[in-house]
């Protein structure tokens, strides 16, 4: 959930290692620290709050000098926010350094057995006992300790790590965390995240699970669980760079969400061929999509609400039964699974770690797992039995608007294909809806053309206490997603209700002025949801609608209307999410935050 840099070369490090953890302030953070070899000893500098502090604290890396080090942000888990609890931590001498992205989870145990051979603590982390593991098993040969140690902690990790007594080397290990390994002619690099990286190499090295990479300032080699070595291949990062630059919008978010037309056509336009959808990574015979029993999909936060969506538009097309999960009650549910399911798991990241336990638990019981990620040879696109990337490119911002497109671009072809496999759309039907797909990028420009409507409205409702989001069907999947994005930018209280369940308790928290965001967008659902408007309205709510542009009538009922452009009712959360997510992005610009850093979230959630 924070970031990791570490670099070993010609230049000078702490200069590399700052500007590589300012790529990855993205990923939420609460301090930053560095540590340095400088030819003599390892030296360590650290810093609560913004990484502007650790460059002021260090004069932008001039008072750490040296040719190899490791950085990084740090996001609270074990310990409050503090320069002690900051990495990197250190054994008792100063001559091992560690920094960690992950959870120990039998830290407890392995803290009490180090306290009892003698050693002391100095922070609440759980990341401490590494370096004093470290230090414990040490027998002069870095490889063969780091192998002992990572066979003895439990939990989630990817680490860099520095041997004063070994000063031309850095290695690094990881187990469901993400770490990569780059070099260039300059030297070589550790990151939690290719964008960290894009300055110097599109080249990387993925480590795999339980294995250990030891950089030199010219070569890397791999390494088993085992110190036994092992080949790997490269992997050309793709990217354009200036994709991870704001590119003159002041916040990512917004330049993301003007990316989502780009985004939706290259999601969708290589999926349609002769006017068919042809997934060429799915792999899958029509006899096999016949043979499959049910669909279960498992994602977190707006990927799940993406999954909402497609449980509607996959049972509604292909007539095949759907279940939609949160990744992290799946298997603590014990879900009933046959092997003639197919498991579907969504992430943008294809690091979340809920959603890798996912994959895990559908492995386990029999079923094969079909991913829908971003990011090239991810974690999770890894260990899926089949992979459909969503194209989408770097997506900076916490809160996800371009990569939330994609994913619904992604099942919206994957329910086309399901569909004409069974038989059941016709070739008319699958044209009509391939037609309406193809006009959506346009659509959308169409909508942010109309973004000052949205910024007038969302200024008046800066000071709002609560706000509350309504839909039925579709609607109701659209609704989930408007009101994350507003909570998660903007810290308004914020709810999404099915329409019919307002009278079974939530209309009590409707009073005078209550903001009441309406989604009516399905044509056989209008009536039922204006009159939940007029229910809301008679208690003093004020109502905002997003609806189609051909229900002119809702403006007798509602405050203020939003209108999208016409399209296929199953694809509807593709232009009604655009102006909610203008509404979250300026009500969170109105208040003054930092839009792009929302406080307590981090990008990719990989811990539990």
């Amino acid at each position: 959930m924070c970031g990791i840099v570490g670099y070993i070369g010609k230049q000078q490090a702490a200069e590399i290692i700052l500007e590589g953890l300012e790529k990855l302030e993205y990923r939420g953070y609460d301090s930053a620290g560095m540590a340095v070899y400088d030819g003599e000893k390892v030296n360590i500098a650290k810093a609560m709050g913004r990484l502007q502090v650790l460059k002021e604290v260090t004069h932008g890396g001039a008072t750490v000098p040296g040719h190899l080090g490791i950085g990084h942000t740090r996001w609270a888990t074990h310990g409050e926010p503090s320069d002690v609890n900051a990495h990197p931590h250190t054994n008792k001498n100063g001559t091992i350094a560690v920094v960690h992205n992950g959870i120990i989870e039998n830290y407890i145990s392995l803290k009490k057995k180090l306290k009892n051979k003698g050693y002391t603590f100095k922070s609440e982390t759980d990341t401490e006992v590494i370096p004093q593991l470290l230090d414990y098993y040490y027998n002069g040969n870095p490889l063969e300790t780091i192998s002992k140690v990572i066979q003895r902690i439990e939990g989630s990790y990817s680490l860099g790590i520095i041997f004063a007594d070994h000063p031309d080397e850095i290695y690094a290990a990881r187990k469901s965390s993400p770490l990569i390994v780059a070099k260039n002619d300059e030297g070589c690099f550790i990151a939690s995240d290719a964008t960290a990286l894009l300055r110097y190499t599109r080249n990387v090295y993925y480590i795999g699970e339980e294995e250990i990479a030891v950089l030199k300032a010219d070569d890397v080699h791999f390494y088993d669980s085992d110190a036994e070595e092992i080949e790997k291949p490269v992997t050309e990062i793709k990217w354009d760079a200036n994709a991870a630059e704001k590119g003159g919008y002041e916040y990512f978010m917004l330049k993301e969400i003007y990316e989502e037309p780009k985004t939706v056509r290259d999601t969708l336009n290589p999926r349609i061929r002769d006017n068919k959808v042809v997934i060429d990574e799915l792999n899958m015979t029509d006899d096999e999509i016949k043979a499959i029993g049910k669909i279960h999909i498992v994602a977190c936060g707006s990927a799940y609400h993406t999954g909402v969506t497609a449980r509607y538009v996959l049972e509604g097309m292909a007539r095949i039964p759907v279940e939609v999960d949160i990744a992290s009650e799946f298997r603590y549910r014990d879900p009933l699974l046959d092997p003639s399911d197919l498991v579907i798991v969504i992430s943008q990241s294809g690091e979340t770690a809920d959603t890798k336990a996912a994959v895990e638990e559908a492995h386990r019981k029999g079923c094969q797992v079909l991913a829908i990620v971003n990011v090239v040879g991810s974690s999770i696109a890894r260990e899926a039995d089949k992979v459909m990337y969503t194209w989408a490119g770097p997506e900076i911002s916490v809160a996800t608007t371009k990569a939330y497109s994609a994913q619904l671009i992604a099942l919206y072809l994957i329910a086309l294909k399901f569909a004409s496999a069974r038989g059941t759309i016709s070739d008319d039907q699958l044209a009509s809806y391939i037609h309406d797909l193809r006009k959506l990028p346009q659509q959308i420009e169409l909508l942010l053309g109309e973004k000052e409507k949205i910024q007038k409205f969302a200024n008046r409702y800066t000071a709002a206490k609560d706000v509350f989001f309504i839909g039925r069907g579709i609607d109701y999947a659209i609704s989930l997603e408007g009101s994350l994005k507003l909570k998660e930018i903007s810290y308004v209280h914020s709810e999404a209700y099915a329409a019919g369940e307002l009278k079974h308790g939530t209309i009590s928290l409707i009073e005078e002025g209550t903001l009441v965001v309406a989604l009516v967008t399905q044509k056989d659902l209008y009536d039922k949801t204006i009159s939940n408007i007029r229910e809301v309205k008679a208690r003093g709510a004020f109502v905002m609608a997003v609806t189609n542009v051909d229900n002119p009538d809702i403006e007798k009922v509602a405050d203020y209307s939003v209108y999208i452009p016409e399209t296929d009712q199953f694809f509807t959360n593709s232009l009604a999410v655009i102006p909610l997510q203008l509404f979250g992005y300026y009500v969170s610009l109105g208040k003054g935050f930092d839009v792009d850093h929302p406080r307590n979230l981090a990008k990719s959630v990989t811990v539990e």
